[in-house]
């Protein structure tokens, strides 16, 4: 699957879908109508320490879903269409990107190079399943950018795909927005990366990025 998160292209700071155990509590300093989250205290459980250890063994050893993520390891050349809005002509450019597991097999890296709007554009992302959650979970940093973005989701193996879901904040109006990225595995030399996000004049969601990768080695 593809490890990289290019959704930082939509001009946000971004920040993981909203978890249930948090509120939100409006901000005085914020842009309205923008949030922040408080995560609500829960109460420790104590437990042994037999117990603990196998805990913290189960979550840190590498799995068939870490195997899954290094499949897509090696480097990638990529053809991305963008929409700038809804009703926008699409504009191609093409990109670079290069994956490696790393930490013993946990994470994958993605380094990613291309071009956006006729300006240098480079990212990277972590990309990981997390063995309690029983979730892909991925960060993606650029140079387009000063936030975080976080997403998480499942993998469906009978589409082939995955859909990661979060959540963004537009730093010229300061409203949060939903964003999805949907990857799909068409062979093993062949995905596809969708992202979808709100059009810039009405919010609706649209399909605001493609981007099919061929795998160089």
């Amino acid at each position: 699957m593809i490890a990289f998160t290019v959704a930082a292209m939509a001009f946000g700071a971004c920040n993981s879908g909203t978890n249930p155990d948090e509120k939100a509590v409006t901000t005085d300093s914020a842009p309205p109508p923008a949030t922040t989250t408080v995560p609500e205290k829960k109460a420790w459980v104590a437990v042994d320490s037999a117990t603990e250890m196998k805990a913290w063994m189960e979550y840190s050893t590498p799995g068939e879903a870490q195997k899954k993520l290094a499949k897509s390891d090696g480097s990638w050349a990529g053809q991305t269409t963008m929409w700038m809005s809804k009703d926008a002509p699409p504009a191609t450019s093409s990109s670079m990107m290069v994956n490696k597991m790393i930490l013993g097999g946990r994470y994958q890296q993605s380094s990613f190079k291309g071009d956006f709007m006729g300006m240098p554009f480079e990212g990277m992302a972590i990309t990981a399943y997390d063995n309690y959650k029983k979730k892909y979970v991925s960060t993606w940093i650029d140079n387009m950018g000063t936030g975080i973005m976080k997403m998480e989701g499942d993998w469906d193996e009978a589409s082939k795909s995955m859909v990661l879901t979060g959540k963004c904040t537009n730093p010229a109006n300061g409203v949060e927005y939903d964003m999805k990225e949907v990857y799909k595995i068409v062979d093993e030399n062949n995905e596809v990366m969708e992202m979808y996000g709100p059009d810039s004049k009405t919010g609706e969601q649209y399909k605001t990025m493609e981007i099919k990768l061929t795998r160089k080695k």
